[in-house]
């Protein structure tokens, strides 16, 4: 997607991203056979329901594989730094090497990352300026996927007519209850976790601070005028248009936008 490819060796990160994987994979496999096909086959839900599971799923992968190998903002090793910018700059006291500020030496990375957020051993990698945007939709997609998984698990038993099942020889079938409370935990667990990393995540950006600068609380740019919140989306996400705000099969380009930000953006 035009961006450097960026790999950590982290046996605990891969550990981490594997199980995201392993439940991201038994929700795909399992809720269309024991759900979605079914009582599609039986006229109880339309197409457009099954279309939908894998619109998000497809989604909600995509932007996890996509953060995990993009590069956060990795700075180079001998970087040029322009006259007008040298105050900008400052020394990192762990790797000796000039660095803009607001960003952060990553101790399990090994080097510094432009406006770092966080490292996420989730994605086994670190959240920074240039892939903070796939992580955002990362966290939004899990949401609407465990959310509708767990929609799905309750109608299946509370709202959808009884199938009319032929082959309980399955094994789909014949575990089914099974399949779908490891489903649903799977969901709740999920759901509860990401909603409030995410609702942290906007916050940051509604305050433009990153998480690290919230916990150090030594921000040094307190003082300095609020931007508006269409402004700090648009430079998290690359463009002012909103709707290119939710795809994450695009490349982003680093977005300038001057602080008179138009109020219709």
């Amino acid at each position: 997607m035009g961006q450097r490819i960026h790999f950590v060796v982290d046996p605990q990160g891969w550990c981490c991203m594997g199980l995201i994987i392993f439940i991201w994979l038994y929700n795909t496999i399992f809720i269309p056979k024991v759900i979605l096909f079914p009582h599609y086959e039986e006229g109880n839900i339309s197409v457009v329901a099954v279309l939908c599971y894998y619109f998000f799923s497809l989604f909600c992968i995509g932007s996890l594989l996509r953060a995990s190998v993009a590069d956060p903002g990795k700075l180079p090793e001998n970087p040029k730094i322009l006259t007008t910018e040298r105050e900008c700059w400052e020394l990192c006291n762990k790797c000796n090497m000039m660095r803009p500020k607001r960003s952060h030496h990553c101790s399990r990375c090994g080097h510094c990352v432009r406006r770092m957020d966080h490292h996420c051993p989730w994605i086994n990698n670190c959240v920074g300026e240039d892939n903070h945007w796939l992580f955002l939709q990362l966290c939004f997609y899990t949401q609407i996927l465990s959310s509708y998984t767990l929609i799905l698990d309750f109608c299946h038993y509370y709202y959808f007519l009884p199938l009319k099942k032929e082959n309980w020889d399955v094994f789909v079938f014949r575990h089914e209850l099974a399949l779908l409370r490891i489903s649903a935990f799977m969901g709740l667990i999920i759901l509860g976790g990401i909603s409030q990393l995410f609702y942290t995540q906007l916050m940051g950006i509604f305050t433009d601070t990153t998480s690290i600068e919230k916990m150090s609380n030594c921000c040094e740019d307190t003082s300095r005028p609020r931007k508006p919140w269409q402004q700090t989306f648009s430079e998290v996400f690359g463009t002012h248009w909103k709707i290119l705000w939710f795809i994450p099969f695009r490349q982003r380009q680093p977005l300038r936008v001057p602080y008179h930000f138009a109020n219709h953006v």
